[in-house]
């Protein structure tokens, strides 16, 4: 079962294929037989020299973890186009992989492909940091925290304990880090199988194990200004319990967070519900054994079966309406997962998504992403860039700033469509501005009617200079970008043109 990716933004097309290059096309060409790797199914030992000549269109090879892959047959089937494969033609491409789609399986995906293994350079072997008798040690059912080379023992590196009463199973993580809150906790717990998520900045702390015996359920404190989370688990059988579980691979470990692979649930579909002609609102449920929230600006993954393969793509979560009401802040809706999808007709992940049923289910990721609320803190200007669906990382984030940046004084939305009928939530964006006199919305249409009194065209300097401005001077700024590659890529050069800095500027891409 192979898995694909055929989008780079939330929810968003890239680069336009030409006929009989789509996703099924590439899924058909995979299970024809044909020799893709073109070494008649042998298997080599790829040296550096040897993977560096193959470094053109016509001949293109690429190394990604230790794996070297003819991608030459694919090239007319990525969605990024061939200038994005080119950019790591006959060399080592995991970085750039990592940056564009590291949750993407490219060994299923491009198995048909696979040339061999890049050749081993001998390297020097570490001396054991401990003694295998140390490291088998076992405090009070769980395995001692995990040093990493290099690190003080006075290092940030999360730890944790647990201890248990007649009904409960109070498991404890010390994360070390001051305000911590629920938005950077994750958790799932089912099947006897406990799961739970710590983000640390950069990285990911993760408390794996298969429980010594059941839960009925569980719920989550969380000591915000001690960094101390937790995990409560409600006993099936009041038992005694010798040990917390077995610990699994993945158990008590502390790493970077593009180093992790993602972790999937089944979210049941209970609405969905039409936007415009051609976009619609679905909600997802979370299952009962899942608990995490979507910070704004972060995205999740959707997970589902097509044709035997496995595809992915990537949404971002919103709320089921814009609030008018700043007043307070508003409650998350934890339990629902709301995303707005525009259906492609030639779509085959979103016309599958668009043929579910009520009550079926869908996998869904953890959330991604690198965008932190901090951005926003004390800003004075807030300026939103979007084209189509690149309008739904703004909603949340939107509704953030207006009712938590008390420093804030503007938030402008520039929003780029086709047609009046591609608008979404015109009705609620023009209400919201009447409300709240520091919201302002501007809709610029490429293909207006002949009645269209607003603007019209594309995005370009021009345009944005009459937007982009200050409240006042040195005011400080940040201006959200999201939409198709080409939209983002020009919107970004057209801002610094104005003058705007990289830090001043945040472009939101999957």
């Amino acid at each position: 079962m192979s898995v694909v990716s055929w989008s780079t933004s939330p929810g968003l097309p890239c680069v336009p294929l030409k006929p009989g290059r789509s996703l099924m096309d590439w899924i058909r060409l995979t299970k024809s037989g044909k020799d893709l790797a073109g070494l008649k199914g042998r298997l080599i030992e790829v040296t550096e020299d040897e993977l560096a000549k193959h470094n053109k269109k016509e001949d293109c090879w690429i190394c990604i973890r230790g794996l070297v892959y003819n991608v030459t047959p694919y090239m007319e089937y990525h969605p990024g186009g061939e200038d994005e494969l080119m950019q790591a033609a006959g060399t080592d491409g995991t970085d750039l992989f990592d940056q564009v789609h590291r949750w993407v399986n490219y060994e299923s995906m491009l198995k048909e492909c696979l040339v061999g293994r890049m050749a081993l350079k001998p390297v020097a072997v570490p001396k054991e940091i401990s003694s295998i008798s140390e490291e088998k040690k076992q405090l009070n059912g769980m395995l001692p925290e995990k040093k990493l080379l290099g690190v003080s023992a006075k290092d940030l590196t999360p730890s944790y304990d647990w201890f248990q009463t007649d009904g409960l199973i109070t498991v404890v993580i010390y994360t070390k880090q001051k305000d911590m809150n629920a938005e950077l906790v994750i958790v799932d717990c089912q099947d006897k199988r406990l799961r739970g998520e710590i983000i640390v900045n950069e990285h990911s702390y993760v408390l794996e194990v298969d429980l010594d015996h059941e839960v009925e359920d569980f719920f989550i404190n969380i000591a915000e200004k001690i960094g101390k989370v937790e995990i409560i688990l409600k006993k099936k059988d009041n038992v005694h319990w010798k040990m917390l579980g077995q610990p699994l691979e993945s158990h008590n470990t502390f790493i970077k967070r593009k180093n992790r692979g993602l972790f999937y649930r089944k979210c049941k579909l209970v609405s969905k519900t039409e936007v415009t002609h051609d976009t619609k609102l679905f909600c997802f449920m979370l299952p009962k054994s899942t608990c995490f929230q979507v910070p704004a600006g972060q995205h999740v993954y959707l997970k589902q079966i097509i044709a035997g393969t496995e595809v992915i793509k990537p949404y971002t979560p919103l709320l089921p309406f814009l609030p008018l009401n700043f007043k307070e802040p508003s409650c998350h809706d934890s339990a629902n997962i709301y995303l707005m999808i525009k259906i492609y007709s030639c779509g085959l992940f979103t016309q599958a998504l668009d043929h579910l049923q009520i009550g079926d289910c869908i996998s869904i990721s953890n959330p991604e992403g690198n965008f932190k609320k901090s951005q926003v803190q004390a800003l004075e200007d807030l300026f939103f860039l979007a084209a189509g669906t690149g309008f739904t990382p703004m909603v949340k984030l939107l509704n953030f700033a207006l009712t938590e940046v008390s420093s804030l004084r503007t938030a402008k939305l520039i929003f780029f469509n086709k047609t009046e009928d591609d608008i979404l939530w015109r009705n609620q964006l023009e209400q919201l501005a009447l409300k709240d006199e520091r919201f302002e919305v501007q809709f610029v249409l490429s293909e207006p009617a002949k009645d269209w009194m607003g603007k019209q065209g594309r995005i370009s300097s021009s345009l944005l200079s009459g937007f982009v401005k200050r409240s006042r001077k040195d005011s400080k700024v940040l201006i959200c970008i999201c939409g198709p590659t080409p939209f983002t890529e020009q919107g970004v050069q057209y801002l610094k043109d104005l003058g705007y800095s990289q830090e001043e500027m945040h472009a939101f891409t999957a």
